[in-house]
């Protein structure tokens, strides 16, 4: 399956096929066109409208436990699935190479990303709320948040790993989900862990690379390049 093909997702098994297929499916509307969730899916199944309150939106965590894929802010700061298959390789390129520890050793992440991955890594898997509570983050508080967990997704040592919603007093979910934050080595185990420096950094992205090439026929490749920065 590529982007390039006339498909609309009219259930969470269309979107897991997808992912299944492309190994690397956006949510949003992003820099290439048609490389979307937002732009492939049925109306009805966009914020649940209709008679149906259950679409994209919620699907994001049964989706995320169903195949132990990686969700995250893996493209410009955008949300994108990533298939177990293909995680590790992109991983390891977006690391390149690199441990946490290793990359805080050369000097290239901040003590402040540091303390926040730890206490994150000793607490996983953590909804966003508590995690802020235990590091003191917030109003009165410690700042950068925010900036700092997309960092740590883009630099794939941490992804979402659920989303937990708040109930009525009738079982029904509503509201907003709540992201729950885990390590990618934690949430996909050993089968990460085993592959995801297997290759050198170069190798992993041509890898990655190929692949885009393969579901974005119709793209640029140095636009491709440009969005996997």
């Amino acid at each position: 399956m590529n982007f390039a093909d006339d498909f609309v997702i009219r259930s969470m098994d269309d979107l897991t096929e997808l992912i299944d297929g492309a190994g690397f499916v956006p949510f949003f509307i992003n820099e290439i066109d048609g490389f979307s969730i937002e732009e492939h899916i049925d109306p009805g199944c966009w914020f649940g409208e209709g008679d149906s309150s259950w679409g994209a939106w919620e699907w994001k965590g049964p989706v995320i436990r169903q195949m132990n894929c990686a969700y995250g802010k893996f493209l410009k700061g955008k949300a994108m699935y990533i298939s177990a298959e293909y995680f590790p390789d992109f991983a390891n390129f977006r690391r390149d190479g690199y441990d946490f520890d290793a990359r805080y050793d050369d000097g290239l992440a901040s003590y402040y990303d540091k303390e926040l991955f730890e206490l994150l890594d000793a607490n996983a898997p953590i909804l966003s709320k508590p995690l802020k509570k235990l590091g003191d983050y917030g109003k009165g508080g410690k700042k950068g948040f925010d900036t700092m967990i997309t960092r740590l997704q883009k630099q794939c040592y941490v992804l979402i790993s659920d989303f937990q919603y708040a109930r009525d007093k009738y079982g029904n979910q509503y509201g907003w989900g709540i992201a729950e934050y885990s390590t990618p080595e934690k949430f996909m185990g050993k089968k990460f862990k085993d592959n995801v420096y297997k290759k050198t950094p170069r190798e992993s992205y041509e890898r990655v690379i190929e692949q885009f090439k393969r579901i974005l026929p119709y793209a640029d490749e140095k636009m491709i390049k440009k969005i996997l920065k």
